[in-house]
């Protein structure tokens, strides 16, 4: 068996490590101790991940060969839900800045006290624009007015879901390093640019073919004039956006209106 394709080495959590009386407690030392022993570097395949010093702001781990940084979360539900976080405002800056996370995703069983799903984020789909801010806490709260936030997996689109395992089936190394790198175009968008890219690239994947038509695109048309009001062409945008996702490579122009999908992304 090839190394690339070798599986973990363990889905199991080291148990002992469950030193806290909290369950919460448990799951996050349990789920980066797991991390922090079996992982491999999405970006570069480098092992192991170094784990930062205790509370670092959202992230977890980075890579010591290409610098990669991740914030990890744990969910005894699926990976593709909403997710509860921390500080709203301590979130948002940490996006906000330069070096913004990669987001792991972990699911895991708590009877069996292993690990059953885990997806990574990259950096360019771990945006504000999948962050959700809860309400504040009431003035009469022990902290007054602190306002935590939830991260939406959904919608972030499957091409930014890239599956490590899945239904406690190890993903071989090489589909996700290709499936990394398939999206890094988006990194060099700016901003704006890159929100209409992911919001279109969302409209093909809900097609739920590899092969499209330009008009299926369009029948899209009124849900990104909802999320884009102060555009009145929305059609010449989302032809725009289909001609720089086929001049990056994520999809392929087969003349007449016709697409296809470079590859197709796997089901999370």
């Amino acid at each position: 068996m090839a190394e690339d394709d070798a599986p973990w080495s363990t889905l199991g959590f080291a148990e002992e490590a469950a030193v806290y009386n909290g369950a919460t407690q448990n799951a996050r030392v349990l789920s980066e101790d797991w991390v922090a022993a079996n992982a491999f570097c999405p970006s570069c395949g480098a092992t192991p991940l170094t784990a930062f010093a205790a509370n670092a702001p959202v992230a977890d781990f980075h890579c010591g060969v290409c610098a990669e940084e991740y914030e990890l979360k744990a969910t005894k539900g699926r990976t593709d839900t909403k997710l509860v976080n921390g500080a709203w405002g301590a979130m948002k800056a940490r996006l906000a800045a330069a070096n913004n996370p990669s987001l792991m995703v972990m699911g895991y069983d708590k009877a069996r006290t292993r690990v059953t799903d885990l997806i990574v984020v990259p950096s360019h789909f771990f945006t504000e624009a999948i962050i959700e801010p809860r309400r504040p806490l009431s003035m009469t709260a022990r902290r007054a007015g602190w306002q935590g936030c939830n991260i939406l997996i959904g919608k972030v689109p499957l091409a930014g879901r890239i599956p490590l395992i899945r239904a406690g089936a190890h993903v071989a190394k090489q589909a996700v390093l290709e499936q990394w790198r398939a999206t890094l175009f988006l990194r060099d968008a700016a901003p704006a640019a890159r929100g209409w890219l992911l919001d279109v690239m969302k409209c093909v994947e809900a097609i739920g073919r590899p092969e499209f038509t330009l008009a299926e695109v369009y029948g899209f048309e009124a849900r990104l004039a909802a999320i884009y009001p102060g555009n009145n062409n929305v059609r010449p945008k989302i032809r725009q956006q289909l001609q720089v996702l086929r001049d990056m490579g994520w999809l392929q122009f087969g003349g007449r209106g016709r697409y296809r999908l470079a590859r197709e992304t796997p089901s999370v």
